[in-house]
């Protein structure tokens, strides 16, 4: 088309052409015409160069007419061919279809002449095995006539019978005997229960399934079941009531019943699961499973009911209760001695343990059934829903729960009042750095935590977890923490109490404010000691109990109550933390009263030492040293009396402390002083003596602490002001001095033999 307009185009534009007489439009009607002819030619040469490709295509084309032809009537056979076989097939087809109905037909007369042979049969088997009483046979009679379509049976015969023909009157005796072969096996395993005989009791259990009495079968074997479990745990109570006072077990003669009773359910359901599980089926444990805890809860009652009578558990609990009150409204009164809550305590825990585990194996037994006889997980959902409140909302669960409830209470009671009597008698063996509370407390912590550990009841745990933090934390750090408010009483140090002590031995006597003095420091020094301790035994009672509770709950525990118990057991590591801030308040006190005052003479002794010397008097120096021997001397004194009385970590952080003032002090010093070459020369070997004897002291480095003073000592220790840029420039520049451009030029000013000028002309 775009040739076609090109040519009409070239075609009107010629016819114009000849009509033009002006120049101008004669070149633009020439151009356009060249421009034409270019275009045209370019055509043309594209189409030639196609022209041997589109004549080898047409010859192919023209060799192909034959095959074509060929294939034209080939074709036209294969479909006719075609046609003839779908005609015959659907011919074929068509008997073949007739022959299968036939067939068919065939198989369900067959089929139903069988069922009535299988009637008749069943008819004359069933009458049989009755006089014989041989009721296996008969129920198995009655169960194949029951797998028998009576409908079908019915129409396949109602041409050929009439009302009361025979095949109406097998009918009406096999129902007569299927109502009588249930009647029998009824009583006879009525008789069989009370008669004993375990297996007849058995035989006719094998029988009810036969007959479709699934769950008469499971209910009557079940309560066969639970009669054998009453009489056992009844003979075992009575036995528990008549322990004599001298068994070894008498202390948990009621978790022991209770265990017997649910070992005695355990092992029934083990032995029998089998069967149950062969002539009924899957998913038929659960009811029998129901009627046995039903039998359990009614036992558990009455040995929990005279677990609380013997035990005189409510008194105690009415006891616990107002001693509580007293405690809360912090009123006089005489509270419960909480020794008489160990024994009742521990028996507690131990019945809960047992119940727990009991509950778990049965769920387990009922789930597991529940899998084989519902492999779809949807359903088998909603039914171990159902499993799981059955055993939490049952009467055993309830009571135990219960029991747990106040177990709780009484636990905290007597942790609480064990830990209050460990600090009223608390006492300083001779040669010990902490006093007996510590480990008392510690004690009986851990023995709360663990006994409700072992219960497994995980509320449980996390309550006592929650109640060991508290008392903990606002009972026990309180009593170290008041003791270390009185602070470290002033006036002398433990040298002069120890030769105070020695002195009232010797003359026997010792005066009554010196004696409190003594008094006083002994026991600030214990309650810090008391407080650092605590520390470490908080970080180790966590990590114990995180052990014993993953090696108990790591399987059973859901992930949220995974998380409680986390948290819980995270709660420790914070009480740690707030006995270290009691131990940093203690060395607040110790370092404003003993520490200060005794590091401030050392620096005033430095003051009033000369370090504008002469070699005269550097050469005596180091035979009569006047300052940091001494010093070191009083160090060892003061740090030596100390060290008896510190634990090592303890003994480290006050060494620190020394140290930090040491150098806190020592800089003020050093600045108010005028040295001279000798004179920095002198506080370079002060400060490395001073140094050496701290770091022999203490495991900890404090060489870090004297990095200032150190760099100062370097500084004094110049011969000329320019030197400070050797060492300035080392090691990355200025990041490695901890003294500052202004500290450092403040320094050397207070060489009296640099300019002023020099130093200002230093380029820091």
């Amino acid at each position: 088309m775009a040739t076609s307009m090109g040519d009409a185009t070239s075609m009107a534009s010629m016819d114009s052409v000849e009509n033009l007489t002006e120049i101008d439009d004669i070149k633009k009607a020439l151009e356009r015409l060249s421009k034409h002819e270019d275009e045209v030619e370019e055509q043309l040469k594209g189409l030639l160069e196609h022209q041997g490709t589109l004549e080898s295509k047409m010859t192919s084309l023209h060799k192909m007419l034959p095959n074509l032809q060929i294939l034209e009537t080939d074709s036209r056979q294969l479909n006719s061919m075609i046609s003839f076989t779908s005609t015959l097939a659907e011919n074929v087809s068509g008997k073949v279809r007739k022959l299968d109905l036939a067939k068919s037909r065939v198989v369900e007369c067959s089929q139903r002449v069988e069922d009535i042979l299988d009637l008749k049969f069943c008819t004359d088997g069933v009458q049989i095995a009755l006089q014989n009483e041989d009721y296996e046979k008969a129920a198995g009679h009655v169960h194949r006539f029951r797998n028998l379509d009576e409908t079908v049976i019915r129409m396949s015969a109602e041409t050929n019978e009439v009302p009361g023909s025979t095949l109406d009157t097998s009918f009406k005796l096999l129902y007569e005997s299927e109502e009588k072969l249930k009647n029998i096996v009824n009583s006879k395993f009525d008789a069989a229960v009370h008669s004993q005989d375990v297996a007849s009791v058995e035989r006719f259990f094998k029988i009810f399934p036969l007959l479709a009495m699934h769950k008469e079968g499971i209910t009557k074997f079940s309560k066969y079941l639970a009669a054998q479990i009453s009489e056992k745990a009844d003979n075992n109570l009575k036995l528990a009531l008549h322990t004599s006072e001298d068994d070894k077990r008498r202390n948990v003669l009621f978790a022991d019943t209770v265990t017997l009773l649910f070992e005695g359910i355990a092992r029934v359901v083990e032995i029998h699961q089998p069967l149950v599980e062969t002539y009924y089926g899957p998913g038929q444990l659960f009811p029998m499973l129901q009627i046995l805890q039903k039998e359990c809860d009614r036992q558990t009652r009455k040995i929990l009911e005279n677990f609380k009578s013997r035990r005189q558990y409510d008194k105690l609990v009415k006891q616990v209760q107002q001693s509580v009150m007293l405690q809360q409204k912090q009123t006089a009164g005489e509270r419960m001695d909480p020794r008489h809550l160990d024994v009742v305590l521990s028996e507690v825990a131990l019945i809960s343990a047992r119940a727990e585990l009991y509950s778990r194996f049965m769920r387990r037994r009922a789930l597991g059934d529940l899998e084989v006889a519902m492999p779809e997980e949807e359903k088998r959902k909603e039914h171990a829903k159902e499993i799981e409140t059955f055993w939490s909302a049952c009467e055993m669960s309830r009571m135990v729960q219960e029991l747990i409830g106040i177990y709780i209470m009484m636990e905290e009671y007597f942790m609480r009042e064990m830990i209050l009597k460990a600090v009223s008698m608390d006492a300083i063996e001779e040669g010990q750095h902490t006093s007996s509370m510590v480990d008392d407390t510690f004690f009986i912590v851990k023995k709360s935590v663990r006994r409700a550990i072992s219960s497994c009841s995980i509320d449980g745990v996390c309550a006592m977890l929650n109640h060991a933090c508290t008392i903990l934390e606002q009972d026990f750090r309180e009593v170290l923490y008041q003791r270390l408010r009185a602070g470290f009483p002033s006036g002398f140090d433990l040298q002069q109490a120890y030769n105070l002590v020695q002195a009232s031995i010797t003359q026997g006597k010792l005066q009554s404010s010196d004696a409190e003095k003594v008094k006083a420091r002994a026991s600030f020094l214990t309650s810090l000691n008391n407080a650092e301790v605590s520390c470490d035994y908080c970080k180790a009672l966590k990590n114990n109990l995180e052990d014993e509770v993953s090696k108990l709950y790591v399987q059973q525990c859901t992930e949220q109550s995974k998380a409680k118990l986390e948290s819980c057991l995270g709660d420790l590591g914070t009480v740690s933390g707030r006995f270290k801030d009691v131990v940093d308040f203690g060395f607040s006190q110790l370092s404003s009263s003993a520490i200060r005052p005794r590091i401030k003479p050392l620096t005033d002794s430095f003051l009033s030492t000369n370090h504008n010397i002469s070699e005269e008097e550097f050469s005596n120096y180091e035979a009569n040293d006047p300052w940091v021997q001494g010093s070191i001397v009083t160090l060892d004194t003061m740090l030596s009396t100390f060290k008896s009385s510190l634990t090592s970590a303890n003994y480290d952080t006050f060494v620190t402390l020394v140290t930090t003032e040491i150098t806190v002090q020592l800089e003020k010093a050093v600045g108010k002083t005028t040295f001279n070459r000798l004179g920095g020369l002198q506080f370079d070997k002060e400060l490395r003596a001073l140094v050496g004897y701290l770091s022999s002291v203490t495991t900890w480095t404090v060489r870090d602490k004297f990095a200032r003073l150190t760099q100062m000592a370097t500084i004094l220790n110049l011969e000329r002001v320019s030197e400070i840029m050797d060492y300035w420039g080392q090691n990355s520049g200025p990041l490695t001095w901890r003294l500052t451009p202004a500290e450092v030029r403040q320094t050397l000013s207070l060489r009296n033999d640099f300019r002023s000028d020099d130093i200002k002309r230093l380029k820091l």
